[in-house]
C-alpha cells in the first residue's frame, strides 16, 4: 500500500504541476504535516487501517458508509446524486464506471 500511495501521489502532483492547478497544490501544501520535511505536498492521509471483512453484513455496512460520505459532507442530499459514487449502481442507475456488485 505504501508503494501504491507513493507512486500515485508523485504522479498526481506532477500532473497538477504540469497543468498549473495552483488551488489544489496550495491545499496539498497547507494540509501537509509539519513534521514531513521531505516533501512539499501531502496527497494521502497518513497511515492505513486495514479491516478484515468477515461477513457480508460487515461489507454492506462499509459500502453504505462510503456511499454516505458525500451526504455527510453536505455535497449532495442523497448518495445516488454524487456522480462519482457507486451508490448509483446500487440503486439501478448507471454510474460513470461499470462496477461488479457482489453485495
Amino acid at each position: 500500500m505504501a508503494k501504491f500511495k507513493r507512486h500515485t501521489a508523485r504522479q498526481l502532483i506532477k500532473l497538477l504541476q504540469r497543468e498549473n492547478v495552483k488551488t489544489i497544490l496550495e491545499q496539498l501544501a497547507f494540509y501537509k504535516k509539519s513534521h514531513k520535511t521531505d516533501r512539499e505536498y501531502q496527497l494521502w492521509q497518513e497511515g492505513i487501517q486495514p479491516k478484515l471483512m468477515q461477513t457480508d453484513a460487515m461489507m454492506i455496512s462499509k459500502i453504505k458508509y462510503i456511499h454516505h460520505n458525500p451526504v455527510k459532507r453536505g455535497y449532495v442530499d442523497e448518495a445516488s446524486h454524487w456522480r462519482y459514487s457507486s451508490a448509483r449502481d446500487y440503486e439501478g442507475i448507471d454510474g460513470l464506471l461499470e462496477i461488479e456488485r457482489f453485495w
